[in-house]
């Protein structure tokens, strides 16, 4: 069982100043989007206005956090082995009583994982050994280089190499996952191979590759576009390719997100060829109804339907390439002829349903719009630490909920 640790902090302040790269820089006053979570008459609710930019709370002290880790833990109904995972809006190894949280924690015999961090609040090496001493098992490491001088300019270290050779301790001892933001022109080739070759030295088990979004369609929704003029985004199935070559160079795993997984077939493993056998565990569909969902994910979901000869449903892509990053204005663009009278948005995006039966009914047609589930397949962020049959058994899952959001919204079928 795994239980959150939430230590609070907020980007830009409570990580030792923003990386150059970061999606929360030139961020000013955040709206209110709207989604699934606001009441039916209003507009807005902590996750659509503060929560977006995960600027909810300052640091915490220690026995907050410690409290609601032990709450949960009384009010789980499931045995076994307890894990805490630290995380937070800033970055944790700048959170101020680290050491103590993990050394209280470990007093209870619940072991630590550190949710991302780049590193930027250890100063000393050796903190490292003495969280692993707290009880930390797991790590999720941003490095973005192992070139110190990379790391200064870009992740703002103070004391990169400080943090380098912790990240190598790390490795040397637990479970460490390094992570890249990749930034065409500056970490990545030739860079990014030295940046692999030290991680495997030093006896890293994954790295997962971030596509660096500089774009609204690309993800920026909080008006801070671009943050870092100049620098075009690398194109995603290029991207996706350096993921494959990557992972096929080095022995421990490696992912990428938005795309892709070579180990497991995520995103929409099962709308590979190899895995059709496994659309035959998909309800049937007696509804009809349009899919609205992301550019990326378009093609993998228009083909599952393909494979499985339903011809009620059709899906449309808007221009933004994260569904859950889907927001009014990107409705706003659709073409409501190709928009049938019932419609499924993502569960997760950022879009009221008052906005969106208005957005979509603008026509003088009046659909009904339904929520899909929040997911259909598994990021790489996540299924990094997944099998094949887990990312399967995931998405058939999923897409199991998102067929009965299409026969309970659609119209039936005669």
């Amino acid at each position: 069982m795994q239980l959150v640790a939430d230590v609070g902090g907020i980007p830009g302040k409570d990580c030792n100043g923003f990386c150059k790269y970061c999606y929360f820089r030139k961020v000013k006053e955040v709206k209110s989007f709207g989604c699934a979570h606001c009441l039916p008459n209003k507009i807005g609710c902590e996750r659509c206005s503060k929560g977006i930019n995960e600027a909810q709370s300052e640091f915490k002290p220690p026995f907050q956090v410690m409290n609601e880790v032990q709450t949960a833990l009384m009010m789980s109904m499931t045995r076994g082995k307890a894990t805490a995972y630290i995380s937070g809006g800033g970055d944790i190894s700048c959170y101020p009583h680290l050491e103590t949280l993990t050394a209280g924690l470990n007093q209870y015999s619940i072991p630590s994982i550190l949710g991302y961090t780049c590193g930027k609040g250890i100063s000393d090496s050796e903190m490292a050994s003495r969280l692993i001493n707290n009880g930390v098992e797991e790590v999720s490491f941003t490095i973005f280089s192992s070139d110190p001088q990379l790391r200064k300019e870009w992740v703002k270290d103070k004391h990169p190499q400080e943090a380098l050779d912790a990240c190598k301790i790390f490795c040397e001892n637990i479970k460490l996952t390094g992570a890249a933001v990749i930034i065409p022109g500056v970490n990545d080739g030739e860079v990014l191979r030295q940046t692999c070759n030290d991680l495997e030295e030093w006896g890293a088990k994954g790295m997962l590759l971030m596509r660096f979004a500089n774009t609204f369609n690309e993800g920026l929704i909080l008006g801070n576009e671009p943050i870092l003029k100049g620098i075009e985004s690398q194109p995603v199935e290029e991207f996706a390719e350096l993921v494959k070559q990557i992972n096929s160079e080095y022995k421990f795993r490696v992912s990428g997100t938005p795309l892709c997984d070579p180990e497991t077939g995520g995103p929409f493993a099962i709308a590979k060829d190899e895995n059709e056998i496994f659309l035959q565990f998909i309800k049937p569909v007696t509804g009809e109804a349009t899919i609205i969902t992301s550019k990326i994910a378009e093609p993998f979901i228009s083909k599952i339907f393909n494979k499985l000869e339903v011809d009620s449903v059709n899906v449309v892509a808007v221009e933004k390439e994260i569904a859950c990053l889907i927001t009014k204005e990107d409705l706003e663009k659709l073409d409501l002829s190709e928009i049938k009278e019932a419609v499924i948005i993502p569960g997760r995006s950022f879009v009221h349903q008052l906005d969106a039966e208005r957005i979509l009914s603008a026509d003088g047609i009046e659909r009904i719009v339904g929520r899909g589930p929040d997911t259909l397949s598994v990021d790489g962020e996540l299924s990094i630490d997944m099998t094949d049959e887990n990312v399967i058994e995931r998405e058939l899952e999923q897409f199991n909920d998102l067929v009965d959001a299409i026969n309970f919204f659609g119209m039936r079928l005669l």
